[in-house]
């Protein structure tokens, strides 16, 4: 048996999996302009903490707690393990009790038996099947450990995104409620000067459309804000309602004034989740490939069985009722149809996707990160832009405001700068939110938020 084992092993060949990755070109460093690249980039584990606002904080922590997706990741990673664990038993002998009791009646006579034994079985894993089995085990687990890491990665940036959102949203509800104010104030002179005679009926019906169009704004922001607060809660694992009165007030806008120091492209892809779940499926998939053609090598079992037996339950423990036997096996396919040959080829298909799988998952990473810095380096100038824009039309506004008073120009002007002043206003805050918004973004596309 020995020598045949020997021989059937020079004779099979079985190529091991594949070592190493698909290599892909990567850049040495992101083509955005005027970020920090070194290799002491900023820790992003709790990167919600940089905005410096306390309840961002305790939401996203919430949120990482109670989320209801996050069970389900949880779940399928202990699924993950219970099958790795599966696998890692295949590689060791088994072991089983037995214990029977027989009572026979034939022609008038009883006779009892009695057993008692032990029976184990051990499969030689001499061609590696059951340890490529394992292999692909470890590596799926590895893999659903980073889906969980991705899944809360996802759930932190959408608590980030809804909050920065919210507060956004009360910012353009107070500035349309004070652009408001300011155009009623205008309407009631335009009212006082039409019954003095001063306007015509012209004036003051353009007074009074501008201020219905701006009151018009405050029901759909009210109506955002409210769906937000809804959104928000439900991420954080309660009812809808249940959080409204802790983000009534409004608050300032969370905003990162530091910059990032990045990792150059290669580093930054080691820390994203998802690549990583590409990556252990390309080797569990080449893992898979290297079980089906070991499949098709000669299978060797050991066996055997230690028993007690005697027709007397209290003779058992005689010597002469000791029952042993040994049994040493193999088994080789020589006739199956090509399932076998096929089993491997669709396996390699399988790698074949994987593979495709993790060079797009990787060419993707790439693409969300570099647009990423473009977008918040192009918001930040709008910002710049914005803010020169919004202080001109207040002070443009103002000026009107005491020249009409004045008598020096007339009404239309007036409402001109008013809506000039809203509009600016309304787009700064909005390009604020986007700077917010485009940091969140960037820091889910370098992998933050999770332990790898």
């Amino acid at each position: 048996m020995v020598l045949l084992a020997a021989g059937l092993v020079a004779c099979a060949s079985v190529p091991e999996p594949e070592a190493g990755l698909s290599p892909l070109l990567l850049p040495s460093a992101w083509s955005a302009t005027g970020v920090h690249q070194t290799g002491a980039a900023t820790l992003l584990t709790q990167w919600w903490r940089r905005f410096d606002d306390p309840l961002l904080t305790r939401l996203v922590n919430q949120a990482l707690a109670h989320n209801t997706s996050l069970a389900g990741a949880q779940a399928a990673l202990r699924q993950a393990r219970a099958l790795r664990d599966l696998a890692a038993a295949s590689l060791s002998p088994s072991v089983s009790g037995q214990a029977s009791a027989q009572r026979t009646r034939a022609s008038e006579q009883n006779s009892n038996s009695f057993q008692l034994g032990l029976d184990a079985g051990w499969e030689l894993d001499l061609f590696g099947a059951n340890q490529y089995g394992l292999d692909a085990g470890n590596a799926s687990l590895r893999a659903s450990a980073a889906s969980l890491g991705a899944a809360q990665i996802s759930v932190a940036a959408e608590v980030a995104l809804d909050y920065i959102s919210l507060r956004s949203l009360q910012q353009r509800l107070l500035i349309a409620a004070n652009t408001l104010a300011s155009q009623e104030q205008t309407l009631g002179m335009a009212q006082w000067r039409l019954q003095t005679g001063l306007y015509s009926e012209l004036e003051a019906q353009q007074a009074r459309s501008a201020a219905a169009q701006t009151r018009a704004q405050l029901p759909l922001l009210a109506n955002s804000i409210s769906q937000m607060q809804h959104a928000l809660a439900v991420l954080t694992g309660v009812a809808p309602a249940s959080l409204q009165a802790e983000w009534a007030p409004v608050a300032a806008l969370p905003q990162v004034v530091d910059e990032l120091a990045l990792n150059i492209p290669a580093e930054t892809l080691r820390q994203r989740p998802d690549v990583r779940v590409a990556e252990q499926n390309l080797l569990a998939a080449g893992s898979l490939v290297a079980q089906a053609q070991a499949r098709r090598a000669p299978d060797f079992r050991l066996g055997g069985s230690l028993g007690l037996g005697s027709a007397a339950l209290g003779a058992l423990t005689h010597s002469a009722s000791v029952l042993a036997s040994l049994l040493a096996a193999v088994s080789v396919p020589l006739l199956d149809g090509g399932a076998l040959r096929a089993q491997v080829r669709s396996q390699q298909a399988t790698q074949d996707q994987a593979r495709a799988a993790y060079q797009t998952t990787v060419l993707t990473a790439l693409q969300e990160v570099e647009d990423a810095l473009t977008s918040l380096r192009t918001d930040r100038e709008r910002v710049l832009s914005l803010t020169v824009a919004a202080q001109a039309a207040g002070s443009a506004a103002e000026l009107a405001g005491m020249r009409f008073e004045s008598g020096v120009v007339d009404f239309a002007l007036v409402l001109e700068t008013q809506r000039s002043q809203y509009s600016t206003q309304d787009n700064l805050a909005l390009a604020r939110a986007a700077t917010s918004t485009d940091h969140v973004r960037l820091v889910k596309a370098l992998g933050g938020g999770w332990t790898p």
